[in-house]
């Protein structure tokens, strides 16, 4: 017996009416969390790392971290080749963090705007 009406995502599948702006805005939060816990986790292994192979301290193991996770690229000089190997790794890794969590915030506004388009409304 098919599960009709039922979706992986939790997003109103064709035919249904668009979800209510309280729950829309719910599914923000959660999207919205979801791209904190990403960047959170993000940002402590950079730190970590950097901390552990190139021996930086806390503030400046966080200002690296920082910058390669937003795209904008390490302030100081690798000085080991552990260190090098890491930075190169870690932002391999960051591009794949940023995507996945732009998704997750994307998502849920891309889905209703193009599911106002699929709703079928009945004129009386």
């Amino acid at each position: 017996m098919p599960l009709r009406g039922l979706s992986v995502t939790g997003f109103e599948r064709r035919g249904q009416p668009v979800a209510s702006r309280r729950k829309f805005l719910i599914r923000m939060m959660i999207a919205i969390g979801l791209w904190m816990v990403l960047t959170m986790a993000g940002l402590a292994i950079g730190i970590a790392g950097y901390a552990a192979f190139e021996g930086m301290s806390f503030v400046d193991a966080y200002v690296n971290a920082a910058m390669i996770l937003s795209g904008m690229g390490p302030l100081g000089e690798l000085k080991t080749t552990a260190g090098k190997i890491f930075a190169g790794s870690y932002a391999i890794l960051s591009g794949l963090i940023i995507v996945i969590a732009t998704g997750f915030v994307l998502a849920p506004i891309f889905h209703r705007i193009l599911h106002r388009f699929h709703v079928e409304t009945t004129k009386d």
